[in-house]
């Protein structure tokens, strides 16, 4: 089954800047690269990419994020992020600054840190054995809201206000074949709440 992936659907407003300092990134740097050794961040033998992962930046409602097509690179540099400012779902518009423009799944990140501002780090990964066991608990954003768009954020929205799921810290996106999201206070609790699923993928 083919996946769709790779494109910004958002309207971007993109400021171009220098890298961010390696200090407000490293963190980021580390999961990211914890994630691609997993297999869960990474490309397709079509080159297009897939995952991405962004944290909250202080107590601000801005966050940095992977920047877009960053999937096929094995280690990322201070030139691949991207801060996200502001996320506009119904005009479909997100503000973004930094070297890369952010990655075409920031909207859901931003939905995730909207429904919950005791999150402080969200993974988007694909893993096909995590996706199948989410969809089948039920633990899915709704059918029809495809990823990167408007639907999906306001999806995210919903489950994690209205359901169980927002203390669960994970779902599989239903119309994104093998697109999990987990998230936690810290990028380190996402990371393990994904190592606690990976039990599946044996």
């Amino acid at each position: 089954m083919q996946t769709d992936e790779g494109y910004i659907k958002f309207q971007a407003h993109w400021t171009q800047t220098p890298p961010f300092p390696d200090g407000e990134i490293e963190e980021l740097k580390y999961w990211r690269q914890r994630c691609f050794e997993e297999g869960w961040i990474g490309a397709y033998p079509d080159g297009i990419g897939f995952g991405n992962i962004s944290c909250r930046s202080g107590d601000t409602g801005r966050f940095f994020i992977t920047g877009s097509a960053t999937g096929n690179f094995s280690v990322l540099s201070a030139a691949h992020f991207a801060m996200v400012s502001k996320a506009n779902y119904q005009g479909n518009e997100l503000w973004c600054s930094g070297p890369a423009i952010a990655s075409s799944e920031s909207m859901s990140h931003a939905a995730v840190y909207e429904a919950c501002p005791e999150v402080n780090g969200v993974i988007h990964i694909h893993n096909l054995v995590m996706w199948d066991h989410l969809m089948e608990a039920g633990w899915a954003t709704d059918p029809g809201a495809t990823y990167g768009s408007p639907e999906m954020a306001y999806s995210i929205l919903r489950l994690l206000r209205e359901t169980e799921l927002r203390s669960q810290k994970i779902f599989a996106m239903q119309d994104h074949y093998e697109g999990v999201f987990a998230f936690g206070a810290t990028l380190e609790e996402a990371f393990e709440r994904l190592m606690t699923f990976r039990r599946w993928d044996v």
